[in-house]
């Protein structure tokens, strides 16, 4: 879908975390991580156990430059991936969380 149509379904009141993870990742591709981190924290506040909004939404604050607020979604997006048995964003997860480890203890 385009984003048209996907903020249209968000006007008409269908609000749920499955579309705001939708426009998420739409804005993310465009490059526009604020208003994407914007939309994933909503699908997370709709549905906090939704591990994949906190995988983007560490993607998205990363690419805004927001690296210690991207270590703490994925930290959060750990815990509840972990608690769910979504193994695959554990695996992704983590990897993120060591280049974030790594990029800190790299020298300038």
């Amino acid at each position: 879908m385009n984003r048209d149509a996907l903020l249209n379904m968000l006007a008409s009141g269908r609000d749920n975390p499955m579309l705001r993870l939708s426009l998420g990742t739409l804005y993310l591709g465009e490059g526009d991580a604020v208003t994407a981190a914007e939309h994933l924290r909503k699908a997370i506040e709709l549905d906090p156990a939704y591990s994949a909004a906190y995988k983007l939404l560490g993607k998205a604050l990363l690419q805004a430059g927001r690296s210690d607020d991207a270590e703490v979604a994925w930290q959060d997006g750990l815990a509840v991936a972990e608690r769910r048995g979504d193994m695959q964003t554990v695996r992704e997860i983590t990897v993120f969380l060591k280049r974030i480890a790594k990029a800190r203890s790299a020298p300038d």
